[in-house]
Formats: structure tokens, C-alpha cells, sequence
């Protein structure tokens, strides 16, 4: 499944080499520091043991892989990848008292590992952004282990319309406070766009199944501004 807004040549690309270095410091603006909850609640939803390896896909600046790491007493091994070389150095930047970590500049379409090589793969807020959603859904299953789990953290369709009207009104200030903080505007109305472009999160359950993973289900977490979505490999 191709997502249109993201086939424009280098879009995503130009709008995280815009974004990355007040990255962090704009999730917690943008989400009132909300977004480190949900995914503190996704590391609780995979309820990781030692020694388990985790691919974090669209890794950014390492949230997922370091409280993965906390989690399982720094006994586990991570691969971040993502696709913008900028976002992997300041990931690299904010592990860097970590060990057991490796960085890999890749796609979520085309990971350059091994088959059946991890226990976890976690994407998080990534797959809105990539080109192809079924793609990134096949290589998930191809890198994971029989038995391994994928969860995906992404916005998605709320429940609530009086949540969802307060919620829109809040969103059309999303580019201006990106302009005040990053100097840019244009990669915060991509994101808006992205977010309301994205499928439900029914329709994310169906892709999971066709790509072969079994038990899907998905959580909603602040009446449906994100989801959760786990699905496993046999």
C-alpha cells in the first residue's frame, strides 16, 4: 500500500534534516510531554525480559531503545535504524552511555539484516512516514524470529468527537510553535497532514494480518490520538 504524500522525492527526508536538532525538545511541546507516556505504556505492553534483541525502526533520537534498555537491566541488544542519517547521530549522541546498541541508516521497506535474527521489532511514529506500508510490513516479519512480537506506536483515528474537535484546533497551532522553535513551518503541516492521511486503526490491524502475523490487536491510548498496535510472528 503506497502513501501518496510520502512518494514526493525527497519529502521526508528534507523534513526531518529540518527538525532533527529540536526534535525531542518539539515532541514535548507539541504532545505536552504526553508522547513519553504512551511509550513508556509500549515497552510495558512488549514487557521485555534480558537477553532479547530489539530492531527499532525509525529510531530517532533513541526514546524506545533506551527505555527498552532500562527495562531489561541493559542486558539486551538493540539495532536503531532509520532512514535519515541526522536523526542516527543524535540518536548516538543521547545512547552514548549505553553499549549493546548498533545504528544502521536504512528503510523500514528495506532493512539491510539477516531473516529470523530478533525477538522485538518496535516502530514508533515511523510508519506514517514511510512509502509503502505493506513493504515495511513485510520486511518486520521477514527480520523477526518465529515467535517474535512487532509493536507500533502511531497516531490514529480518535473516538471521541468533542476530543476530536479539540484536538484539531489544537493541531492547526502545531506549525506556528514550529516556526517559533525550528525556524520552519512546512515540516509540521507535513506532519498534520500526514497524521489525518493515515489509516485506522482497523485497517492497520488488516495490513498486519495480510503480512502474516497472528493475534493483532491494537490499544488505543488517549482516546485514540495513538494506538498501539502488537501482532506476532509464527
Amino acid at each position: 500500500m503506497d502513501q501518496i504524500l510520502q512518494q514526493k522525492k525527497g519529502l521526508v527526508k528534507s523534513v526531518f534534516n529540518k527538525v532533527f536538532k529540536k526534535y525531542d525538545l518539539m515532541n514535548d511541546l507539541m504532545s505536552l510531554g504526553i508522547h513519553r507516556i504512551w511509550k513508556k505504556n509500549l515497552i510495558q505492553i512488549m514487557n521485555p525480559s534480558s537477553n532479547k534483541k530489539l530492531i527499532d525502526v525509525a529510531c530517532g533520537t533513541g526514546d524506545i531503545a533506551k527505555l527498552y534498555l532500562e527495562a531489561t537491566n541493559r542486558n539486551s541488544t538493540i539495532l536503531c535504524v532509520d532512514p535519515n542519517n541526522n536523526m542516527i547521530k543524535e540518536c548516538k549522541k543521547n545512547l552514548k552511555s549505553f553499549k549493546n546498541i548498533k545504528w544502521k541508516v536504512c528503510s523500514a521497506e528495506k532493512l539491510n539484516v539477516p531473516d529470523n535474527t530478533f525477538d522485538f521489532y518496535t516502530i514508533s511514529f515511523g510508519i506514517r512516514n514511510t512509502k509503502d506500508i505493506n513493504k515495511s510490513l513485510k520486511e518486520a516479519n521477514r527480520v523477526l524470529k518465529k515467535g517474535g512480537r512487532f509493536l507500533c506506536l502511531e497516531f490514529s483515528k480518535i473516538e471521541n468527537n468533542n476530543l476530536e474537535v479539540l484536538y484539531k484546533n489544537y493541531s492547526k497551532l502545531i506549525p506556528k510553535i514550529g516556526k517559533l522553535v525550528v525556524g520552519e513551518k512546512k515540516p509540521y503541516e507535513y506532519l498534520l497532514k500526514s497524521i489525518e492521511n493515515f489509516i485506522s486503526q482497523e485497517q492497520l490491524i488488516e495490513k498486519m494480518k495480510e503480512n502474516n502475523f497472528i493475534n493483532c490487536e491494537y490499544r488505543n491510548l488517549s482516546g485514540g490520538i495513538v494506538a498501539i498496535h502488537s501482532g506476532w510472528k509464527i
